[in-house]
């Protein structure tokens, strides 16, 4: 049977079609979409809709659950409902051909102040953040322990990883508003994304750009050149007298925190 959409667009024949390689070659397929491929995110998502979003409403309407592509976070009360739905789940997605990774699927205690038990699991990540218990403060100055979001350890590592690859200490040819310009964009998107919880857990990772900064200007500069720590003085200089060249600079850090290369 050949299921059509509603534009009439054939998703059998769709998913059939073959691969065409680089040198133009075409690699037949029986099933499935290739990875990477940009039918594949479309096609996983149409069939865990029905899969599982639509089954976990209707069978479980009292459990709140967030997916992104194969990623779920299904929120229970008590250790025995987790347990419950959890074999649930394994059990339909075995029926639909699927399997929960061995791995990756666990129960996760959220402590707080409320919840102070010890459990083999306290943490997950989800969407590059990391959800575990934090200390917090509320507006009138009290202190409390909420499960709440950071930007995660890998995702930092990766912003780290991302800045390593400008090579700014080789572009001493371009003045700083030209660095500007060319990255401020993508600090200001991480910022905007990764910041909306726990905005102070980015001072690590916009660290690496700092050192970088710092390790261009020793490199363009003469009167710099092998004197690190003046090259550290003169960037946080130009970060005083012009926060806005870098999103990161904005965050309100005391001067000179961030920087690495002293």
């Amino acid at each position: 049977m050949r299921v059509r959409s509603a534009g009439g667009i054939d998703i059998e024949r769709w998913l059939k079609a073959p691969m065409q390689e680089e040198d133009g070659r075409l690699v037949p397929r029986e099933k499935g979409t290739p990875q990477g491929g940009v039918a594949s995110p479309l096609s996983a998502n149409l069939f865990l809709h029905y899969a599982f979003d639509r089954w976990l409403a209707r069978n479980y309407p009292q459990v709140v659950f967030e997916r992104f592509a194969d990623d779920v976070i299904v929120h229970c009360r008590t250790e025995g409902e987790a347990l419950a739905i959890r074999k649930a789940i394994a059990e339909r997605l075995q029926n639909c051909g699927l399997e929960l990774h061995p791995e990756k699927t666990k129960i996760v205690y959220c402590k707080d102040d409320d919840r102070r038990r010890s459990y083999l699991h306290e943490k997950f990540d989800f969407l590059g953040y990391t959800f575990r218990a934090r200390s917090s403060m509320t507006r009138k100055g009290k202190r409390f322990v909420n499960s709440s979001p950071a930007i995660s350890a890998k995702a930092a590592q990766a912003i780290r990883t991302e800045v390593r690859s400008w090579k700014l200490q080789q572009r001493s040819d371009k003045t700083i508003e030209d660095l500007s310009r060319m990255f401020n964009p993508i600090v200001r998107g991480w910022l905007q994304y990764y910041g909306r919880y726990y905005r102070s857990a980015l001072h690590s990772p916009m660290r690496q750009l700092d050192r970088d900064l710092t390790l261009w200007a020793a490199q363009k500069y003469k009167k710099l050149r092998r004197h690190l720590r003046r090259a550290t003085h003169w960037i946080v200089r130009i970060r005083r007298r012009t926060p806005g060249l870098f999103a990161h600079w904005q965050m309100g850090a005391r001067h000179g925190s961030a920087m690495g290369a002293v």
